[in-house]
């Protein structure tokens, strides 16, 4: 939940925003309209190649964690839901001891720290006068708080042994698809993804990576190809994604495992290294210059591990690394005879 607004208004609009997320009124024609938009997207969802591609390889990826479900969920549990269910699920989990709140804007800090703190108090008075005038609706939610009921624990997949293959047809593609993707240290092992940060850049992000160059510009074996290490909590994905000619399915996965064995075996020149470490370090600057994007960046860090350490000293970390770091994390994480792959294939080749 977020608000943008000017200053001056902050302190009359953030209650009414913790009333919104505390206090909403699920009202059961407002869900089931609701419930017709999420299932239109989750329709269109299955329409878009590049997202069935995305899903299949995640599934991939993650045998277990609930990384690999989808965010809208599967349209027949949407379909059976219930607004008793959601007034439930709201009053057992969204709770203000369990909210992650961020405010960044032109005001003392000592204010914002003020405005917000109040919003909690309104809210819960609100929460117990509600409870006072209605027990029926909010008793359910109230009691499994109070006693302590959290969230399933789950624990990281072991790394890929082998090569783990995943091959699909799709009647609507005119190229094939080819996902390759390794297991690695998510945020609570966040010193081990700072190289594998830059890994991804060195091989797939722009025009001078390794993989583009070679395969897209020289060898124009690929229409596409692209390379990032999506780091989630517990732990993380390092993602190769292709649109390639059925042909070249074979030859492009053996020169992808070729350009990782490389990094394994020779040091990355100081040069490059210098170039893609200021890149990246600069991106992640860019990528958070509005207070919008400080916002998001404070609330998932603070949230996800309860430290905004990591987020204000990424740039000093990247900048740290050296051709020794990035062969390490390679030879450790990427593996080039272990990791999941997925191939889609058009109906007719």
């Amino acid at each position: 939940y977020y608000i943008t607004t000017a200053p001056k208004d902050f302190a009359k609009l953030a209650p009414l925003q913790f009333d919104v997320v505390l206090n909403p009124s699920v009202v059961d024609e407002a869900f089931e309209r609701e419930r017709l938009v999420i299932l239109e997207e989750i329709r269109r969802s299955e329409d878009s190649p590049q997202r069935r591609t995305f899903r299949r390889a995640i599934e991939t990826a993650f045998e277990h964690l609930p990384y690999r479900r989808q965010v809208l969920g599967p349209a027949s549990v949407i379909e059976q839901l219930k607004a008793q269910q959601m007034r439930d699920f709201h009053a057992q989990w969204y709770q203000p001891n369990r909210i992650t709140a961020v405010a960044v804007g032109n005001l003392p800090v000592d204010e914002l720290i003020e405005i917000v703190a109040d919003g909690f108090t309104q809210a819960k008075s609100t929460i117990l006068d509600n409870s006072k005038s209605n027990p029926s609706v909010s008793q359910a939610g109230t009691k499994e708080v109070s006693e302590g009921q959290n969230p399933p624990v789950f624990e990281p997949e072991q790394p890929f042994q082998e090569i783990v293959r995943r091959e699909y047809v799709d009647e609507s593609l005119q190229q094939a698809r080819l996902v390759m993707v390794w297991r690695v240290p998510g945020m609570t092992q966040i010193e081990q993804t700072y190289a594998l940060d830059v890994l991804a850049v060195i091989l797939g992000q722009g025009k001078m990576s390794r993989l583009v160059r070679d395969l897209r510009e020289e060898r124009q074996l690929v229409t596409h190809i692209g390379v990032s290490n999506m780091t989630q909590r517990l732990q993380g994905v390092f993602y190769i994604s292709a649109q390639l000619p059925v042909k070249n399915l074979a030859v492009v996965e053996e020169a992808i495992a070729q350009h990782i064995h490389r990094i394994q075996t020779e040091l990355i020149a100081e040069a490059d290294i210098t170039r893609i470490r200021t890149q990246v370090a600069n991106r992640f600057i860019f990528g958070n210059e509005k207070p919008s994007d400080r916002t998001s960046l404070y609330g998932y860090y603070q949230s996800q591990m309860g430290d905004l350490t990591p987020a204000l000293n990424y740039s000093k970390r990247i900048q740290a690394l050296n051709a020794a770091d990035l062969q390490v994390a390679a030879q450790k994480y990427l593996s080039p005879k272990a990791y999941g792959i997925v191939t889609i294939k058009p109906a007719k080749t």
